[in-house]
């Protein structure tokens, strides 16, 4: 079989080179230069003639496919992007309601192939898969919104976004057809696990390892799984899989091999289905699948043949899946416990006899370790930290996260006959759910739980590990030793590189950092073991302004944020508090004592009572102390209704060095500002309102004379930072820098340097 694990993994690097190597001219030429070289590989006598001809066949598909795929697929949908007009639309699955109405996964009439994602207004809630929507919609390209390139809907497969515009016409479809079963059925399911757990973190947590649904978790719990590690026991997968093969098993007879065959396919098929399809729920089935259908054709299960078939298979469906994280990751995790898990659980063992709880730890850490050999650079790459209490959360939590599954299923089918037994059953699952959040909570607590690469140095301890580990593989004939040698070397290593981390930032009297959160704001001020924070928010979904502040402060070795101040409600500069809240102690939250109709204020006085910190009206200017310089809050000075007219202001002074923040303040309420307080002599000028044209007046530079301004600004539909206001502060001498080039802005400053920035 390993002939099959050749030819998949030829086609799926293909793949990935097709999709991550830029344009797509060179794809055709590509795959025809595959195929002559396999004709001419047919010539040749070397001993691997077959492994080239196969691997090189793969490739030439992969690169017909991909091109192929993009131009009858992708191309006919990307043409209707930038139009308005009437479509007729077929939903896939239930609409889940947003902000302004709910939204829902569709195919539209005449492009059977591509998906697009419907925005329309709350009556979706009470439509059915199958069913037909005909609305003048305005189309968008799903690949790319506004300058970013996405994957996010592309890598399911998603290549247009339809914007309601009209009277929306609804019709039965094909609601009542088979093809829906899988998806009404996990609706049913859901719905009987709100029912026996409730709407709050348990049940929440029952739906996303059940069905793979984890959109009801609260911040804090996905921070506290994220953070402990454990995020992944609620990607339905191969431990979810598995338990329907036991059961599988358990009701045919293990040696019944058609009669096994003949129930799990079927079954892993349905599941797949019902739960979404995911990348790890597909790869789990397919490699299950083979397993179970190997001995039927006399051969023997081969992991590494399964992965690769489960991967092709996932790419001849969607190339773009390629781009998707989440297949990245459990195909990464999946390879790694098959190339490293059983030597390792070997090597833990010795050859020795040992107890049934060492065997256990033995496996579970192994099993950890070699999930975490490949994800660990990905999970950096994407998200930027680094988990050192995974192993240890997994050995806690998994065995519990099996019987919530086991459980937890058998309770919810239980339901539909027999509520009464369910709910007595619903007992079990709902304590163990407890348990592991309660110990991903104190587990995300601990110092030093995970690391970031807001750390810059973090990054080459990464790949000092790697080659490490690495020469102490390739030294085969050596003792065994050499391994718990590697360990200590890098353990004290990175004790190194964490303190080093930290002193970076506390080398100068005051540190600046304007964080990237993309269109939004988060601005952390650090002098002498006391920290401070101005807003946390961002409009772009992809940032998540709370986790990006909690990691920098998590790197700098700030225990507890002293002053958290939000300039106004608009959620641009708030919508990250919860999580925020949720990683890191803040002592005192200080607010504008103004009326807000969105009801933001109250969900910040809310949050901060839950995560106990005291709440501060700001009505005068305070000053408050932070090491070896003060913060001067001015209270807001505008007259308008818009919530960026009555926002706070903020100043930074150490020294000779200022530096300004005003929020989204509008022209007129700056100039008020200018005339209220003394703005004279500051050095840095955090840009009002993300460079927009009606903030940043010259009237304020005229005041503040900036020798620097920084742009907080992201992907936007509003034109931030406009060319009005770039011109101003370049007219006014002023240095710019901005996030959404250069990242996260950090300045440094030092009472005795005289060089300025």
């Amino acid at each position: 079989m390993r002939k099959l694990a050749l030819f998949a993994g030829a086609f799926a690097l293909g793949i990935f080179l097709a999709q991550y190597l830029p344009g797509t001219a060179w794809q055709i030429p590509a795959a025809a230069g595959c195929f002559a070289a396999a004709l001419l590989a047919l010539a040749l006598p070397s001993p691997g003639r077959r492994r080239g001809l196969i691997a090189l066949c793969a490739l030439s598909m992969a690169f017909g496919w991909n091109w192929l795929y993009i131009r009858q697929v992708q191309a006919p949908l990307e043409a209707l992007a930038g139009t308005e007009q009437v479509v007729t639309m077929t939903l896939c699955d239930y609409a889940v309601p947003t902000d302004y109405g709910a939204k829902v996964t569709v195919r539209l009439a005449g492009y059977p192939l591509g998906r697009a994602v419907y925005y329309g207004n709350e009556t979706l809630l009470d439509l059915r898969p199958g069913q037909t929507v005909t609305d003048l919609a305005a189309l968008s390209s799903a690949a790319r919104i506004r300058d970013d390139d996405i994957t996010t809907f592309t890598s399911k497969g998603v290549f247009l976004l339809a914007y309601n515009r009209g009277e929306p016409e609804v019709g039965e479809g094909t609601m009542d057809s088979p093809r829906w079963w899988p998806v009404r059925a996990g609706e049913a399911l859901r719905r009987q696990i709100s029912a026996l757990w409730g709407q709050g973190d348990t049940g929440a947590f029952l739906t996303a390892i059940l069905t793979g649904d984890k959109s009801g978790l609260s911040e804090a719990a996905s921070s506290d799984l994220s953070e402990a590690g454990l995020y992944h026991i609620l990607a339905v997968s191969g431990l979810h899989c598995g338990f329907l093969l036991a059961l599988a098993e358990l009701l045919t007879g293990r040696h019944r091999r058609r009669l096994l065959a003949a129930v799990t396919l079927p079954a892993l098929v349905f599941y797949a289905l019902l739960t979404g399809a995911s990348p790890s729920v597909v790869r789990a089935c397919v490699m299950l699948s083979l397993l179970v259908a190997a001995p039927l054709f006399r051969r023997e299960g081969d992991g590494i043949t399964s992965l690769c078939a489960a991967l092709m298979g996932i790419l001849l469906v969607n190339p773009f899946a390629a781009a998707s994280i989440s297949l990245q990751l459990s195909f990464a995790a999946m390879a790694g416990i098959l190339a490293v898990t059983g030597r390792l659980y070997r090597l833990l063992l010795g050859g020795k006899r040992r107890g049934r709880v060492f065997r256990f730890t033995a496996a579970s850490f192994s099993a950890s370790l070699g999930a975490l050999m490949f994800t660990v650079p990905l999970s950096a790459g994407y998200f930027g930290y680094l988990v050192l209490v995974s192993p240890l959360s997994n050995l806690l939590c998994l065995w519990a996260a099996s019987l919530v599954f086991i459980m937890g299923l058998t309770a919810a089918v239980l339901a539909f006959v027999c509520p009464a037994a369910a709910a007595i059953l619903a007992l079990a699952p709902r304590v163990l759910v407890w348990y592991i959040l309660s110990v991903a909570r104190f587990l995300a607590g601990l110092p030093y739980h995970a690391l970031y690469l807001a750390n810059p140095y973090l990054k080459y301890w990464l790949g000092y590990v790697y080659v490490l580990f690495g020469a102490a593989w390739a030294m085969r004939s050596g003792p065994k030793r050499r391994y718990a040698a590697a360990a200590a070397l890098a353990a004290v290593s990175l004790a190194a590189t964490v303190k080093l981390g930290e002193a970076s930032y506390h080398v100068n009297d005051l540190e600046a950092l304007v964080l990237d959160v993309g269109q939004g704001q988060s601005v952390l001020l650090a002098s002498e073991g006391m920290y401070a924070l101005a807003d946390c928010g961002s409009s772009n979904s992809w940032y998540s302004a709370g986790g990006i502040a909690g990691d920098y402060l998590a790197s700098i070795g700030c225990r507890k944020l002293d002053y958290l101040l939000l300039t106004h409600y608009d959620a641009d500069h708030v919508n990250g508090l919860e999580e925020l809240l949720s990683r890191v102690a803040v002592d005192t939250l200080y607010l504008p004592d103004t009326e807000d109709d969105s009801g933001t204020r109250t969900w910040a006085e809310a949050l901060a009572a839950e995560h106990g910190t005291a709440v501060r009206y700001v009505t005068a200017a305070q000053t408050l102390p932070l090491g070896a310089a003060e913060l001067t809050v001015y209270p807001p000075v505008g007259t308008g209704e818009d919530d960026n007219e009555r926002g706070l202001s903020l100043r930074a002074d150490c020294g000779d060095f200022a530096l300004l923040l005003t929020g989204d303040m509008s022209a007129a309420a700056e100039q008020r500002l200018a005339e209220a307080y003394d703005l004279s002599g500051t050095d840095v000028l955090v840009a009002g309102h993300h460079g927009s044209k009606y903030s940043t007046s010259a009237e304020l530079l005229e005041a503040a004379q900036p020798e620097v301004a920084v742009i907080s600004v992201g992907s936007n539909s509003y034109g931030h930072p406009s060319t009005e206001a770039l011109r101003r502060l370049t007219a006014a001498g002023a240095a710019i820098c901005r996030t959404d080039l250069q990242g996260t802005v950090r300045i440094s400053w030092n009472r005795g340097d005289d060089h300025g920035l």
